[in-house]
């Protein structure tokens, strides 16, 4: 059988809200996680920073992992490397980018946030979704790099503080317009990992979109007919720097399936 993983590849734990419903759509592929930790955080780089580093570490990842496809499962390297890595990869990847259509299809007062990080927020990419898929409705941005250390302190099981999450949320309902917001697209994949923990620290209730679920149903379509194992092997989780994991991590990626770690 075709024992070629899926590899989903982010700066940090944040990619592991994508593999979640990938993994549930599609329970016998195997899996290889990567968390880039000694580049963490991409969303505070610059872009030559993150447009040289993501396809080199991809180019090594495959060349050692051999996977069927890639997910760049990270919104910030997708908007910025995802044409340099098929450019230089000869098999699928799959990017992540904002869910600004679904946004649009299900805001009512045509007004919704983008919550990002600064790389994400920032990238012409955005403006041509919005352009194409809501120029009817206000679209206000923010970006923060302490949700993404709230989402990963959330997995190695620390506690964090709702005031911390309700001023995040303020970049956004202090714009003008922002009090209209009925809708908010997370726009990093760090973000749905601490979903309820923003839905808590709303002044009222919204909806929040992100695309893990379509990025599922698109690996299933990419890899519709191919084989899979019957019992697939142990998942991977790759880290590019040694470091201690928490208990709490350890025990996240092992219910993942994520049972062996490697080092790149």
């Amino acid at each position: 059988m075709d024992e070629r993983p899926v590899l989903f590849f982010d700066s940090g734990v944040g990619g592991l809200s994508v593999m979640a419903p990938t993994r549930a759509l599609l329970p016998f592929a195997p899996l290889v996680y990567v968390a880039d930790n000694a580049g963490f955080p991409y969303g505070t780089k610059s872009e030559a920073e993150i447009a040289a580093r993501v396809p080199a570490l991809l180019g090594r990842l495959v060349e050692r992992y051999r996977p069927r496809l890639v997910v760049i499962a990270c919104n910030t390297a997708s908007t910025i490397a995802l044409a340099a890595v098929r450019q230089a990869l000869d098999l699928p990847i799959v990017g992540t980018v904002p869910a600004i259509r679904p946004a649009a299809l299900l805001s009512k007062n045509r007004v919704f946030g983008v919550l990002g990080t600064d790389a994400t927020v920032r990238q012409p990419y955005v403006d041509r979704l919005s352009s194409e898929f809501a120029a009817d409705c206000r679209v206000l941005r923010h970006g923060s790099a302490r949700l993404v250390e709230l989402a990963e302190a959330r997995l190695r099981g620390e506690a964090t503080d709702i005031a911390d999450y309700r001023q995040v949320l303020s970049g956004l309902f202090d714009q003008p317009g922002g009090d209209l917001i009925d809708v908010i697209v997370l726009a990093c994949t760090h973000f749905p990992l601490v979903e309820r923990e923003l839905a808590l620290a709303c002044p009222r209730p919204l909806q929040f979109v992100h695309g893990g679920d379509g990025i599922a149903r698109r690996v299933q379509a990419l890899t519709q007919g191919q084989q899979w194992p019957e019992q697939p092997p142990p998942g991977v989780a790759v880290f590019t720097q040694r470091q201690p994991l928490s208990a709490a991590l350890a025990d996240t990626l092992k219910v993942m399936g994520l049972e062996k770690v490697d080092y790149l």
